[in-house]
């Protein structure tokens, strides 16, 4: 199968892989194609909302619908590093046997990270960045593909650590999740208190997955359109040659190189799912916000005139 038609299929298997995730999940169509264009790409989705808006459900119905390992961790004050990754154990044998964690699966759900110290947070580091986790001087590679998905509770809520933004920069995205309409409520409320189940058909297995990672990454792209997200980036960093006065006034701290890779990487996906061959400017825009506002850090004169991050990441594009 050439390039072209492999990516022509994936178009129409990325709207059918949509159509089945929303027979559970009411609405939120924004947030599903963010973390599906998240998996394609082979990055780690961060989703920040209230409890009882589905995050959960959502994450499991998802890995159902991609044929996909799935497995969930609630984040507790009291949860130790070796309760994600595994650890050691004497067997009868009196020999030393990995007993592995959580994290080795497809898709792990993070539930609630923020709950959690740091110490425990950094645990997934490795994980995230090298697909790799070492315990007692071994390296064990976790399975392929794999993928972090994150929910996060509002920091203004009593009980939650903030994120470091070591870990921050890890996620491609940061999803932010909303209340739904009155009309989607009430087709939840149906949908959620009638004795029927759902059926989710699996779309995809994880050898297709891998395949059309692989093949996004093989689109070209035109140099100006790196030059435009590269230069995004940098206009985010105040007191720098690309920073405007604005910048300088309401941002604390801007993004790094990895959201530039990432911009690129996101903008190929989302061209890929509506079937062009190579991602424009336009691309780069349709990302931006989710890649960039947990990478830029605005100042408490930002805070004080109520600018929001989004308010700084629609000025600059």
């Amino acid at each position: 199968m050439s390039d072209v038609t492999e990516l022509d299929e994936f178009v129409k298997k990325f709207n059918n892989l949509k159509s089945e995730v929303a027979k559970v999940i009411v609405g939120q169509d924004k947030v599903i194609e963010t973390l599906l264009l998240s998996v394609f790409s082979g990055g780690h989705s961060l989703l920040v909302g209230v409890p009882g808006l589905a995050k959960t459900l959502m994450v499991n119905t998802i890995s159902k619908a991609l044929g996909l390992d799935f497995k969930r961790i609630q984040f507790t004050p009291d949860l130790m590093p070796s309760d994600i990754i595994g650890s050691e154990i004497l067997d009868e044998n009196r020999v030393f046997k990995f007993l592995k964690g959580p994290v080795f699966t497809n898709i792990l759900l993070a539930d609630e990270i923020n709950r959690t110290p740091p110490k425990t947070q950094a645990a997934l580091l490795e994980a995230m960045q090298e697909k790799a986790v070492t315990v007692g001087g071994k390296n064990y590679l976790l399975a392929s593909p794999y993928f972090v998905l994150a929910t996060q509770n509002p920091i203004e809520q009593e009980g939650t650590y903030p994120l470091p933004e070591a870990q921050l920069d890890r996620f491609m995205f940061e999803v932010n999740l909303t209340y739904p309409s009155f009309r989607e409520e009430v087709d939840v409320v149906k949908a959620t208190t009638q004795n029927k189940e759902i059926q989710i058909d699996a779309l995809f297995s994880p050898e297709e997955i891998i395949s059309i990672q692989k093949l996004i990454r093989k689109m070209p792209i035109a140099d100006n359109v790196i030059e435009y997200a590269v230069g995004l980036v940098g206009k985010t960093r105040p007191n720098s040659e690309e920073s405007s006065e604005f910048i300088n006034t309401y941002v604390d701290w801007g993004a790094g190189p990895r959201a530039s890779q990432n911009l690129v990487l996101a903008a190929k996906t989302y061209a890929a799912s509506r079937g062009k061959y190579s991602p424009d400017i336009e691309d780069i825009q349709a990302v931006a916000i989710a890649i960039l506002r947990h990478r830029v850090v605005r100042n408490y004169k930002a805070e004080a005139e109520s600018i929001s991050i989004e308010d700084i990441i629609n000025k600059l594009i």
